[in-house]
């Protein structure tokens, strides 16, 4: 592939046909899809040659990025350390989480120094790239991604996943390619999307591109990505990697009988997070009806004996497609790991995913307000 070719979007993708036929498991087709049972820790997302293990339960760290609390590196550091020991070694990051990537590459080097070489091979850093929307030349791509290499400290990255701002731009496809070519030449390891929506995943399978996965927002509330691109996800195997699964917080006790209407009569919407989802909610059908969600959420949680986040994400890890889903960590500031390593042995039986369903079908479709995966980014 010639990395001065220009390349050309291709015409609208159809629509998605009613019936499709799950992918088989193949290294040498689409990419393959894989099924995991409700303790599994792993899952593994490929496409043709290229595969990732993935934890199920990824460590996002979007929060280093500011509007939570300052930073120490060397407590973030040491909490890293503390997730991956205890089993929690997928972390997800982008070139504009702050200092996202570096603080990586500061871990990384002390799991060299620190941690067996079998803790080593487990651990797994994804990373994003958010381009603006300029010509996207072959030295402009590569001189990116080598900057976020150098500044995770590895030689090639475990996974890169590309947002784009603006669909009319049909550069995403020249960028995708150049990206392709620098897998080829071994700099990153899987290629992968994130916000991008059904038809455009879809465009970027045709002109082929080895997408392994597309993260997306995905909770109880927001269950757009299992209308058309979970269609398209059967149908290929491409993965979902979910973000917003317990909604910065909301999907807790803490807002259980709350009524954050009312000034200082509940707890504070104090973090960017918080005011993203409570927005969500607002859209999705409002306080009262969120409330009819949590009491949900907090039966099925006492019976399990676990917390209602932890039912939220195992709820949306059962769902079609989805590879894993990301629980925000807040690094030096405060530690999950009870709360998160328990959503590896929850089973939700028939009558517990049922009555969750109902709740959350109770609100109104996000796609028709807000559209498919992604287009809250591009209203």
């Amino acid at each position: 592939m010639s990395s001065s070719a220009t390349h050309t979007l291709s015409p609208p993708a159809p629509p998605l046909p009613r019936r499709l036929r799950p992918a088989r498991c193949s290294t040498g087709g689409p990419a393959a899809l894989e099924t995991s049972t409700a303790g599994a820790r792993v899952s593994t997302v490929s496409s043709r040659g290229d595969s990732l293990a993935i934890c199920r339960v990824l460590n996002g760290m979007w929060q280093i990025s500011g509007g939570w609390g300052r930073i120490d590196r060397d407590a973030a550091v040491d909490s890293m350390l503390a997730y991956a020991d205890a089993g929690l070694s997928t972390f997800d990051m982008a070139d504009h989480y702050g200092p996202a990537e570096d603080l990586y590459g500061i871990f990384i080097n002390r799991v060299r120094r620190e941690r067996p070489p079998e803790l080593l091979e487990e651990i797994k850093g994804l990373t994003k790239w958010v381009p603006p929307p300029v010509k996207m030349t072959r030295s402009y791509v590569e001189d990116n991604i080598n900057r976020s290499r150098k500044r995770m400290d590895v030689a090639a990255l475990d996974m890169l996943q590309f947002h784009w701002w603006d669909y009319s731009n049909a550069g995403y496809l020249d960028a995708l390619k150049h990206i392709t070519d620098l897998k080829e030449e071994g700099k990153i390891k899987t290629v992968a999307l994130t916000n991008f929506d059904t038809d455009r995943l879809q465009i970027i399978l045709e002109n082929g591109i080895p997408i392994v996965s597309n993260q997306v927002q995905h909770s109880v509330v927001d269950m757009r990505p299992q209308r058309r691109m979970a269609e398209l996800c059967q149908l290929t195997g491409v993965k979902l990697i979910t973000y917003g699964t317990v909604m910065g917080g909301l999907l807790s006790e803490k807002f259980l009988d709350t009524n954050v209407s009312i000034p200082f009569a509940g707890p504070p919407l104090n973090t960017p997070s918080l005011q993203k989802y409570k927005r969500m909610v607002d859209a999705w059908g409002g306080w009262s009806l969120f409330q009819a969600l949590l009491q949900t959420l907090k039966k099925v949680s006492v019976k399990h004996g676990v917390s209602i986040s932890t039912v939220a994400v195992r709820y949306i890890l059962n769902q079609t497609s989805v590879a894993g889903s990301m629980v925000g960590v807040r690094l030096g500031l405060s530690e999950h790991l009870k709360d998160t390593n328990a959503i590896f042995s929850l089973e939700l039986d028939e009558e517990d995913m049922n009555s969750i369903t109902e709740a959350s079908s109770k609100g109104r479709n996000l796609m028709d307000i807000i559209g498919d995966c992604g287009d809250e980014y591009r209203a």
